[in-house]
Parts: C-alpha cells; structure tokens; sequence
C-alpha cells in the first residue's frame, strides 16, 4: 500500500510537539522517555510556534442505515483509498471501547468491528490485533466472551490481547492542586509502527459531556492492571465544564492518537453515560482519517455544541486535527438527515445548561 505522507508522519510531529510542551512545562528541561525526540524537529517549532491550527479541510465519512455491519463498512468504503494508503507496513491494532464487562450497551458492537475486518481484509493480510484494555476489575478476556468477540480469531485470523497485559512507560497527568501524578502508558499505543484504529461507540459521558473516537483511545491508554487502575487518575477532580479530564486527554494527545476513527452511532447511548445510560437508536454510522474531525461531527450529531467541550476546542487549537466544522468536508448522507438530541448525563446537563 502507499504511504500517506501527509498522514504518516503526523504521529512523529504530535510526538515532537509533546517533548516540546514537556519542556515549557519543566523550565525547558526534557524529561522522560521521549526527550531524545527533539523538538526542534518539529516544523512548527522552526516557525516560532509551538501549535499552529490545521487549515486543510478533513473527509468525514457518514452512512445512515437499517444495518449496523453494513453502514460502518460503507463509511470506510467512502474513504478508502485514503485509508489504505495510510497503513503503509504498520501493524493494525483495532482498540474497541468496553469500559466493563457485562454491560453491551456501554461496548462496541462485535458487528461493527466485523465491518472493520470486512473491509480491511481483502487488502491487509497481516495479523490484525483486537486490543483493549478495560477498566473493569477482570480481564479484559470476560469482555471478549460475553461481548462474542472470541468467534472473530477463527472468522477472520486476528488475534484478541488483553492490553493491560501489556509493558508500560511512564507518563504524568495533573491531579487535584495541579499537582503533577506518575501514570503509566500502554506500551501499544506508544509505538509509532502500530497503526491504531479506534472504534467506539457514540456515547455521552460524566465528565467531558462525550466520549467517542478520541477519548475511547486515550483513556484506554493507561494501564489496569487489576490491582490499580491509572485511568481514574485521568478523571481526578471535581465535574466541571473545565475539569482536569479536558487538560489531561489533551495532554496525553500529544503522544496517543488513532490513525482512523470509526464511529458506531447505529444504537447510540444517551443519559448517564459511559455505562449506565439508555439506548439511543440513531442509525449511524462515522469514519475519518481525522478522529477529531470525526468526533466533532458525531458531537453535533448527538445535538451538542463541539465549540463547548473543551477536550475537543483545545485539541483544534493545537493543530491536532480539523476541529472546525465548517472545514469538515462529510460524505454519503447529509448532516441534515442525521440531527439527533442525546440526552446528558445529569451532572452534565446542569452544568452545560441543557
């Protein structure tokens, strides 16, 4: 497959970016891991500015549909040739969202993973790993089984691993006083020759008002290891329309980011998401070279204002994708037909006013 080199090095330049905020953050200093990729590499760095906005207009793919497995291949169909030429040699790893075990409603749908694989397969035959790293107190694998997703190793050849089995690295995220907090890091989502795809399902949350493609994959980044779970400390403190959730995805976006979002909208979840909200039958379905730029269409989809919700305004400033819908190009069904009003969470609605 081609490289896309638009696509492909965007990775790198968002890990230089990283060292660089590190660095502000520290006095100038580099700290961890990452400080032998200098920051100076980065262009916008040599510009003068640390973040520089993205210009060119992003693709977001959009299907509505009466199957899910079908509307989510159709949404990858509609971009494929940008898809395909952007996984180059990478490995793909698939990182669906099942935040607990034993709750469908708050998992992605086995079938729309399948629509992932029917579409991939006939151009990637390389092993395809479905990874995730769940938050419940049990493996991972009690997802895998009660969600059928144990058939997909003999449907398709892929391998299902449990991500909180995984090595680490050390990262920090700010908690409460601002006081900075050790976290550790999957070592997957790390690697620049992994080629992450999120599929989440379309959700609205308790702390950041929605959770889908972006923040399926960052805050599935740290590690459970079924003793302690350094994804709490992600949401540490008080709900606020500026809680330190906001701060810390964008912090951990520096270095953990999907190549391709896919969104699964068929059956929605509205309420008190992420897990104990109720069904919302929305019959849609999203796809994007630009997981932000796909979570700021599903977000208006869902009946939300994207220019509130500070993860996603934040992450458009710093250039880390196309945050502005009005440069969002969407093809297949129109926005027009897919306007929907999920209800928020109850914390949420009081303080957004909805």
């Amino acid at each position: 497959m081609a490289g896309n080199k638009n696509y492909l090095n965007r990775r790198d330049v968002l890990k230089g970016i990283g060292v660089g905020l590190v660095g502000v953050t520290f006095g100038g200093k580099i700290f961890g891991p990452v400080g032998s990729r200098a920051a100076v590499s980065s262009p916008l760095v040599k510009e003068g500015q640390l973040y520089q906005k993205v210009t060119k207009p992003a693709r977001v793919s959009l299907v509505k549909g009466n199957d899910r497995r079908e509307i989510v291949y159709q949404t990858l169909k509609k971009i494929e040739d940008e898809v395909l030429g952007s996984i180059g040699d990478k490995k793909i790893l698939i990182k669906p969202n099942m935040v607990q075990v034993k709750t469908p409603l708050c998992a992605t749908h086995v079938d729309a993973i399948r629509a992932i694989l029917d579409f991939l397969r006939p151009h990637y035959k390389s092993e395809i790993i479905i990874g995730e790293s769940t938050a419940a107190r049990t493996s991972t694998f009690d997802g895998f089984k009660n969600y059928g997703y144990l058939a997909l190793e003999k449907e398709y050849n892929v391998k299902l691993v449990d991500l909180n089995r995984d090595t680490y690295q050390y990262r920090y995220v700010f908690g409460r006083g601002n006081r900075p907090l050790p976290i550790r890091i999957i070592s997957t989502f790390l690697d620049p020759n992994i080629y992450i795809i999120s599929a989440a399902r379309m959700k609205t949350h308790d702390r950041v008002l929605t959770t889908l493609s972006l923040k399926n994959v960052l805050l599935g980044s740290p590690l459970n290891d079924y003793k302690k779970n350094d994804k709490w400390q992600v949401h540490t403190g008080q709900r606020a329309v500026n809680t330190l959730c906001h701060y810390n995805m964008f912090h951990l976006a520096q270095e953990v980011y999907p190549d391709l979002g896919v969104i699964d909208g068929f059956v929605g979840m509205e309420g008190n998401g992420p897990v104990g909200g109720t069904a919302f039958d929305s019959r849609v379905a999203l796809a994007s070279r630009d997981a932000l730029a796909a979570d700021i269409v599903a977000t208006k989809i869902m009946g939300f204002d994207p220019k509130r919700i500070l993860y996603l305004t934040s992450l458009t400033e710093a250039g880390l994708g196309q945050g502005e819908l009005e440069k969002i190009n969407v093809v297949g069904t129109p926005m027009s037909q897919c306007q929907y009003h999920f209800k928020p969470e109850k914390h949420m609605a009081e303080l957004y006013n909805l």
